[in-house]
């Protein structure tokens, strides 16, 4: 009944990512803006994130667009931050900063932007500005995608999300997604198996478990929350195992 139940949610939350859905509709409102704000040095636009991945659900829908800029482009990475801040801001719209997106709600739909300065013209490694540590990383966004959508864990990872999401849990969702892919490595379980794996590794180990971008693994995904973060993350995974399935997702 249990896996009956979460197949059921996943139905209902079914996100529409067609050429013509919604979401994309909204973040497509603002490529005027990001075109004049990149000019010449602006390579390409293309969704990323859960929406590219498959893991979104449609209760909590944003879109990601990942605004590729060339190597030559002349700004530092937080000038590229912060001009797209206020370019967004002129546009008339009202810009939130986050670590290394900059989101705005268009037409009902929150999208979240993150520039990133191309590496060289014969790879997609980009660089990124970090605001919370003020400094910048290498990172492969066309390498998560792969990974996550290679995984097998989308429905697994999208209950989790909703599970997030429903109690008001501060867990990025790149974070989340690498910690059930490796939580659940070599399992072989049913969906509501799935969930209550991941949730034990969340409340046993979670807090001390390194886990590391798989396009560079120099970027530690695991330092994105403090411990302090970590351990509400943590306790909160302890309550959801002890409540019923209605009470843990709905």
């Amino acid at each position: 009944m249990s896996d009956q139940y979460l197949a059921g949610i996943l139905v209902r939350e079914t996100v529409d990512v067609s050429s013509t859905s919604p979401a994309l509709g909204a973040a497509n409102t603002l490529l005027p803006t990001l075109r004049q704000w990149g000019g010449q040095y602006l390579t390409a636009v293309n969704p990323s994130g859960s929406y590219a991945k498959g893991t979104a659900n449609r209760s909590g829908t944003d879109i990601d667009l990942f605004l590729s800029l060339a190597e030559n482009t002349p700004d530092t990475l937080k000038q590229v931050y912060d001009t797209l801040f206020n370019a967004i801001s002129q546009a008339g719209h009202s810009p939130r900063r986050q670590n290394v997106s900059i989101g705005v709600r268009v037409n009902g739909w929150d999208v979240d932007l993150v520039p990133g300065k191309r590496q060289n013209a014969w790879t997609t490694d980009h660089s990124l500005f970090r605001r919370k540590a003020d400094t910048w990383t290498k990172t492969n966004i066309d390498t998560h995608i792969a990974t996550v959508r290679a995984s097998g864990r989308l429905a697994a990872i999208r209950v989790l999300k909703l599970w997030r999401n429903q109690w008001g849990l501060d867990f990025p969702s790149f974070y989340l997604e690498l910690t059930t892919i490796n939580a659940l490595s070599g399992t072989n379980l049913t969906l509501s198996g799935q969930v209550v794996h991941t949730l034990t590794h969340l409340k046993d180990r979670f807090e001390n478990a390194r886990v590391v971008d798989p396009s560079n693994t120099n970027n530690v995904i695991s330092d994105d929350l403090n411990a302090t973060e970590k351990r509400a993350i943590s306790n909160a995974a302890g309550r959801a195992l002890a409540s019923n399935w209605e009470q843990l997702v709905r």
